[in-house]
Order: structure tokens, then C-alpha cells, then sequence
């Protein structure tokens, strides 16, 4: 075991004699770049590390908390991570996935060495910031897990890199395994894939809702264990909007009642097989009994993985669910999401939109369009659940299961709760406020703020940051609207659909790009003009 090559703290900490074949072709490294790194584009890296550590003497790098992967820092700069995965040789066959084992690909395999010299040399010519690490199943989950951690303690022993590292776990690897991964990466996570048990039954049968949620709940067990013995609070760090929020799902009203629907299941023996897009119990995935704690971590870790004086996973985890390769509705997607950053304190959900690229039955067809468009209906929603005091209960239901792709949710939330406006600026609370299309959290914050010396008029909301063209049909200032209008479903609807987004569009079809928002499966090209139907958009709105 991977563990058991680390006892000796008088030897090098990382093995030099692991003598376990690797698979492997005749490709120079730059070819299998070429390769691994096409493979990782389908895995959605984090946008943002979460973690801040310093640089130290003698180590290489340091993590900055704000902006990961073609983000921007607060001073402007763009961030960007090597995404590469370790191998695509898989022994699995999802049929989702481009890399499975049926798949007739090019396959390639990194060393650990090679990984850790990519890095370097990267870092050193300051094209990254970090590494993002994912892998093909390799024989098994275990071995593929014991090559990544070999991989990074090179990194942080051999090599002294102190910069920010986010690995993907495989299920089905080893707790001592998990444990190591968490020490040595700033940021660890479990993909979910599909949201429900039956999905994962379609399209990926080596995997289970089990083997994926057993680890996400060890890992979030042993974060809070270590968070706790530093005097912190079990759960991650949120942003500081959130702590003006008396409702949301973060909020402690929200988790009791998330605790109270679990002993409610439990007492009447109704414990959800993943078939509705419920979870299962934090019990039931093994988050109460046999869980990593602050003591049996190291013990569970390589012995001298402690002497590295390492957090465990400080940026916390992550997961990601395909959109689209299944009938999933947007609620049931958003009920997932909202159950995991209650019952597993991940600090990111990320989505990633379905692209036809393997012919089965089950499976959209080649040439069905990408959803895009819906994907970013789903951070949006996402960015609703997190900031913005929404449940998801509130943004769809059973009887309107999916979000229009036409309107952003806030305003289609807006638009169904009319009643609710229009809000009076000066008087509203910030929780109000933040339900205000075209007012966000830092608008929302600013106008908490200034009200407290001087009356706002709509000129000062300019200022102020409020995107005047979507929120003059929800307030009032000092009693007045901006303009006489109609507080009418029908009308703000016509009104916020002639407010053009740019859409990049190809008259040909939609490009595979991963950061483009949009798709064309709902609009008309006609030329250099983009068509919106009118009985597209009066379908979707009602």
C-alpha cells in the first residue's frame, strides 16, 4: 500500500520503488499533453481555490483565495490552472464518458514524475497557478488512487510546490488513500455525475450512489474535524452576505429543518433509494458510523504525512453532475444540489453540459445541440442557492420543473411572485433587496449602507451598481416608480425579453466551447438577424 512506503522517516518521503507497471504507449510527453489534456476538458474545474496560504522558504508557489482556472483576481489578473488527467486508459464503460473503456481513443498515461516536472516547468514559466488532477480508472480504483497520491507528495516534498492543487477522486479507492489525497490537495472532490440512482444504473454501471457519497461524507467529516480543532466551526466559510441572511439554505433554520426531513424519513421507514432525486440519509452513506475523525485521520493517512504539518482539504470539496445526458428535470437537479450543500457542506456544485459524442440508445443522439444555455439557467439558480437566500423549492416545483431558458431565474421567480412587489428601496430588507432582478449582493449591500445617512433616489441606484433596465418594474423610490408602468405579468415578460443579450451564435450550429452560456435550441438564424419566436417565449412563460 501507498501508505505503508512512508514508515521510514529516514528514507525520502516519496517511493522510489513502487514496482507496479503502468500502461503505457511510445508518445513524447508534449503528444500525451496533447492528449490528456483534451481528455480533462470534460471534468469543470473550480473557479475559485478558496484557500490562502503564503509562500514559505525553500517552497515553490503559494494559493491565492480568490480566482482558480481562467478566473480574475481581484488585481486584474487571469488565473489559470494545467488540467491535464493522469491517464485515460479506463476500466470502466460509461456511456456518458468519451474515455470509456469500449471507446476506441488514443490512450496515454502520465508518470508521477512527468506530472510533477509538467507542473514545474509550467509554474515556472508562469502559464499556471496550480494543477488540476483527474484520472481514467487505471485497473482499478485503488491503484488509480495510488498513483495520484504518489503523484502529489512528489509534488510537495520532492519538488517543494506550495501552490494550489485540486484533485478528483475515484470512488471506490481505499479511506487511507482519500485521507492522503486530502492532506496533500487544497481542494478535494467526488463527481456525482447523475443526480439519481436509476441514472447511474443507465449510463454508468460500475458506479453507485453509495461508493460516491460514502467518500464526499468521510471527507466532510474529517474537514469539520480538523476545523474544529482549530477553533473554527464545523462548517466551511461562506460569503459574508450570507450572515445578513436570515433564511437560505446555510442559514440555521434551514439546516434544522434538513435534519428534522432526515429522522422524518427515518421514522417512517421511507429512506430514498435515489429514484426521486433525493439522496440518501447521511446514515446511510456511512456519515455516522465508521467516519474519518481528527484522531484516526492520521492514523488512516501515511505516517508521515502528519509531520507535514498539512490542513485537510482547506478549500474544501466540490462534485459535478452532467446536464442533459439524462431526463433529469431542472428541479430535480436543483433538489440534488441543494441536499448536498446541506448535507455534505461542499462548497461548489459545478455542472457540466451533456455533448453527444458516443452513439447508444440511451443517450442523446449525435448532432443533438448542447445544452449550454440550460447549464447556465443552472449556475445562475446555483448563484441563487448560495448568495441569495433561495431554496430551491422556491425557484421550481413539481408542476413547473424546468427553468426558462429565455428569462434568468430571478426574474422568472420575479415574475411568478408579483405580489411580492413592488419594494420600497429605503425601507426594504436586505433580504428583499436581494430578490430585486438587476439588484445583487453588492448593490443590495451599498443600499443598506447609504439609506443610513440619506434617502436614495433612482439616480444614487445608478451609482450604486442596480441594473436599472430589469429592476425599475420591481421597486419604488420614496413612494414612485421611475416611470408609470404596469405591475403585470404579461407586459414586464415583453419588456425584460427586448433587453437583447449578445449570444454567439453560429448559423451552423453551436461550437463545443466549454465557457460559452448559450445554445440555439429554442431560436431561429435568419441571416445576420436573431429570431425569437413569439411562441417559443409565451410557451415557456405561460
Amino acid at each position: 500500500m501507498f501508505g505503508k512506503t512512508l514508515e521510514n522517516k529516514n528514507t525520502c518521503l516519496y517511493n522510489k520503488t513502487m514496482n507496479i507497471e503502468i500502461k503505457n504507449s511510445n508518445y513524447t510527453t508534449q503528444e500525451k499533453l496533447q492528449i490528456l489534456a483534451d481528455a480533462a476538458k470534460y471534468d469543470v474545474a473550480c473557479t475559485s481555490s478558496g484557500s490562502s496560504r503564503r509562500g514559505k522558504k525553500g517552497e515553490l508557489g503559494n494559493t491565492e483565495a480568490c480566482g482558480i482556472c481562467h478566473s480574475f483576481a481581484a488585481d486584474g489578473r487571469c488565473i489559470s490552472l494545467l488540467k491535464i488527467l493522469m491517464t485515460n486508459h479506463c476500466a470502466y464503460d460509461c456511456k456518458y464518458c468519451i474515455n470509456r473503456a469500449s471507446n476506441d481513443v488514443k490512450r496515454a498515461t502520465f508518470t508521477p514524475e512527468e506530472i510533477c516536472e509538467l507542473t514545474i516547468e509550467f509554474y515556472k514559466r508562469n502559464y499556471i497557478e496550480g494543477l488540476f488532477l483527474s484520472s481514467g480508472v487505471l485497473k482499478n480504483p485503488t491503484y488509480t488512487m495510488e498513483k495520484m497520491c504518489e503523484t502529489l507528495l512528489l509534488l510537495r516534498t520532492k519538488y517543494h510546490f506550495n501552490g494550489y492543487i485540486h484533485v478528483k477522486t475515484i470512488p471506490g479507492a481505499s479511506d487511507e488513500l482519500l485521507a492522503a489525497a486530502g492532506y496533500l490537495a487544497d481542494r478535494i472532490s467526488v463527481n456525482l455525475e447523475l443526480p439519481t440512482e436509476e441514472s447511474l444504473r443507465t449510463l454508468a454501471p460500475n458506479k453507485t450512489m453509495k461508493t460516491i457519497l460514502n467518500p464526499m461524507g468521510k471527507v466532510q467529516n474529517t474537514i469539520a474535524a480538523h476545523r474544529m480543532a482549530i477553533g473554527k466551526t464545523a462548517y466551511m466559510e461562506r460569503s459574508r452576505g450570507n450572515q445578513l441572511l436570515n433564511n437560505g439554505i446555510f442559514s440555521e433554520i434551514s439546516k434544522r429543518n434538513y435534519r428534522e426531513s432526515l429522522e422524518e424519513k427515518k421514522k417512517t421507514d421511507r429512506l430514498s433509494d435515489g429514484k426521486d432525486g433525493t439522496l440518501p440519509s447521511q446514515k446511510e452513506m456511512g456519515r455516522v458510523d465508521g467516519l474519518l475523525t481528527w484522531d484516526n485521520a492520521y492514523q488512516l493517512a501515511p505516517h508521515d504525512m502528519s509531520g507535514l504539518k498539512r490542513r485537510f482539504a482547506p478549500a474544501g470539496q466540490s462534485t459535478q453532475m452532467i446536464i442533459g445526458a439524462t431526463g433529469e428535470s431542472d428541479y430535480t437537479l436543483l433538489q440534488t444540489t441543494q441536499q448536498l450543500y446541506q448535507g455534505f457542506d461542499l462548497k461548489r456544485v459545478f455542472y457540466s453540459a451533456y455533448i453527444p459524442l458516443n452513439e447508444d440508445d440511451a443517450l442523446p443522439g449525435l448532432g443533438t445541440p448542447t445544452p449550454l444555455l440550460r447549464e447556465h439557467r443552472l449556475y445562475q439558480a446555483d448563484w441563487l442557492l448560495r448568495f441569495y437566500g433561495f431554496e430551491a423549492g422556491e425557484l421550481l416545483s413539481e408542476k413547473n420543473p424546468d427553468f426558462n431558458l429565455f428569462l434568468d431565474p430571478k426574474a422568472d421567480w420575479a415574475l411568478r411572485h408579483l405580489e411580492q412587489f413592488p419594494v420600497e428601496v429605503n425601507r426594504a430588507s436586505y433580504e428583499e433587496l436581494l430578490r430585486v432582478p438587476g439588484i445583487g449582493v453588492k448593490s443590495a449591500r451599498r443600499i443598506v449602507q447609504a439609506r443610513r445617512s440619506s434617502r436614495l433616489e433612482y439616480q444614487h441606484l445608478k451609482k450604486i451598481g442596480v441594473v436599472l433596465k430589469r429592476a425599475i418594474y420591481f421597486i419604488t423610490c420614496n413612494g414612485r416608480q421611475m416611470y408609470p408602468l404596469r405591475i403585470e405579468e404579461n407586459f414586464i415578460t415583453r419588456q425584460l425579453l427586448g433587453i437583447r443579450e449578445n449570444l454567439p451564435f453560429e448559423k451552423d450550429g453551436v461550437t463545443y466551447q466549454q465557457l460559452s452560456l448559450f445554445d440555439d435550441r429554442n431560436f431561429d438564424y435568419d441571416g445576420k438577424q436573431l429570431v425569437q419566436p413569439e411562441s417559443a417565449w409565451k410557451g415557456a412563460v405561460g
